[in-house]
């Protein structure tokens, strides 16, 4: 869900499409990916998960911005530091891969496109 919800907020389409494909097949939903790419504020996912999103977007789009409230809104739905750590971390590596992906025009492989959508 970061992945694609950052990979999203950077318009890499090669992570949101690759990426995409995975959490349609882990969530065995079909919509999901489209709806964290575009705005995960209205995506279908309960609340932990949109915080999750909030924090990794929000450290995409204007990382100091990010402070101690967005660390607290994460504990209290019941993320750990160490699940803390890994938001911020994996936020910080699909940054680095967006755009190196843009840098080296990378596309999706096809069947990418329609992997778990049946």
């Amino acid at each position: 869900m970061i992945v694609v919800a950052v990979s999203g907020a950077n318009d890499c389409l090669y992570c949101v499409v690759a990426h995409g494909a995975l959490v349609r097949i882990y969530a065995e939903d079909p919509h999901l990916a489209e709806q964290l790419a575009t705005n995960h504020r209205t995506a279908d996912i309960n609340d932990a998960h949109r915080t999750m999103c909030d924090v990794a977007v929000a450290l995409t789009e204007d990382p100091t911005a990010v402070d101690e409230a967005d660390l607290e809104r994460l504990r209290e739905h019941g993320f750990s530091t160490e699940e803390i750590w890994d938001i911020g971390s994996l936020t910080a590596l699909f940054n680095l891969s967006n755009r190196m992906a843009h840098f080296a025009d990378m596309r999706p492989n096809e069947e990418f496109y329609t992997l778990g959508r049946e």
